[in-house]
């Protein structure tokens, strides 16, 4: 009995250091994830891109480097860079791209939140937007910040914290605003 004790005593230490000496760039992103938050995904994807098509129309374009379905919390997590293209309803022409490094969408109200290096540029004027924060509206079709913003186009560069605008930045506010004329 004292040698099956001391047997499964050795077998328990290797078990446990084997385990405990694997280096997290030895483990998949899933069990990091696991690790991390411990929920598990129900779905997840890599190199993923989606088409919002209504009516035969495309609407946006999604590319993100990873995706992940939480089914049960009605939530989608993009990461590893994001990339989203819209397109005119009328004429079926990109209008604008957002860039950011992640975003969270709410599967039930399709509102995101696009976060890190978010960068948004209006085809037709130039406009460009950039924040480390930046909300969709889905109800509203609206995009707003409460971050700090820098609004670029040919005539002006406004600076501020907060910001409120259609997806083609042609009508936007800056609120708490600096800036300059050109």
């Amino acid at each position: 009995m004292k040698n099956f004790n001391c047997i499964f005593f050795i077998a328990a230490l290797i078990a446990l250091f084997s385990d405990s000496c694997d280096m997290p760039e030895t483990k998949t992103a899933r069990q990091v994830d696991t690790l991390i938050t411990g929920i598990t995904p129900d779905q997840t994807g890599w190199d993923v891109t989606v088409r919002f098509i209504d009516s035969s129309v495309t609407k946006a374009i999604l590319k993100a480097g990873r995706t992940k379905i939480y089914q049960k919390r009605y939530e989608t997590i993009l990461d590893e860079g994001l990339e989203v293209q819209f397109f005119s309803a009328e004429t079926g022409k990109r209008v604008s791209i957002l860039t950011a490094d992640s975003a969270i969408v709410d599967d039930k109200t399709k509102n995101m939140v696009a976060k890190g290096n978010v960068v948004i540029v209006a085809d037709s004027s130039g406009t460009k937007l950039e924040t480390s924060v930046l909300h969709w509206n889905n109800k509203t079709q609206k995009l707003y910040s409460t971050e700090y913003v820098v609004i670029t186009s040919l005539l002006e560069t406004l600076r501020g914290w907060g910001f409120e605008s259609d997806q083609n930045l042609t009508n936007y506010k800056v609120f708490k605003v600096s800036g300059e004329k050109r």
